[in-house]
């Protein structure tokens, strides 16, 4: 849930005092930037949902979709470096859009705002460390696991029969790098361990992370030592 001072929520000091000026709306499938580009804006998501990927040898690996509240594009504005992911609408988006000297000025003026630029930007790191101890897996279950641990921790709904993980087979396996076949298989395979079952088509439901990490500790031994 987005707190009342949150960026983009239309009551939070990055929102105060800019209103219309900078605000935009883009269609689905409109792509704001490509990996390679310069940064010369970032945006603020006011209302739809923004897809952040990057392209990984013949795929592409979503990194995070971003919806009312989040930002996107600063680090290229304040590093002055070009792109280093693409950002596609997915959704019907309002997107605030303020370019380099207007974002200086805020973060100068507005001190509040950069301290919520640090924090956000440690949580990305964080979650990028764990895409890449996902991606340092070769075993699609043990990929698997991790992104749903991953996703549970971030978005999951605590139930009285475990976790619910609101998540697609397509969108999991953009997140564990591998293709929708193999994610599908693993899917199958823990739902026969009794580790997660099928909710509908657009949830997974972890009925004991418990289970689901001691499952992940045979798997890491069985990808060190084989079966043994």
């Amino acid at each position: 849930m987005m707190a009342e001072d949150e960026p983009g929520s239309g009551r939070g000091p990055m929102h105060q005092g800019v209103g219309e000026k900078f605000s935009k709306e883009f269609k689905a499938g409109e792509v704001l930037f490509t990996e390679g580009d310069p940064g010369l804006e970032m945006y603020v998501v006011q209302s739809g949902s923004v897809r952040i990927s990057v392209a990984a040898g013949d795929m592409e690996k979503t990194l995070a979709i971003l919806g009312p509240g989040e930002f996107l594009g600063e680090m290229a504005v304040v590093s002055g470096r070009p792109r280093t992911a693409t950002a596609t609408v997915v959704e019907d988006a309002r997107l605030l859009v303020f370019g380099s000297d207007t974002f200086e000025t805020m973060i100068q003026e507005r001190p509040e705002i950069a301290l919520r630029l640090i924090r956000k930007l440690a949580e990305r790191l964080e979650q990028t460390d764990r895409s890449v101890g996902i991606l340092l897996h070769r075993e699609p279950r043990a990929r698997v696991i991790l992104g749903l641990s991953s996703l549970a921790r971030d978005r999951g709904e605590e139930r009285a029969d475990g976790v619910l993980v609101r998540v697609t087979p397509e969108e999991l396996a953009d997140h564990v790098g591998l293709d929708v076949h193999a994610t599908l298989d693993a899917l199958k395979r823990l739902e026969r361990a009794q580790l997660v079952t099928p909710a509908g088509t657009e949830a997974i439901l972890v009925r004991s992370v418990e289970r689901v990490q001691e499952y992940l500790e045979y798997l890491r031994m069985k990808e060190r030592f084989g079966d043994l």
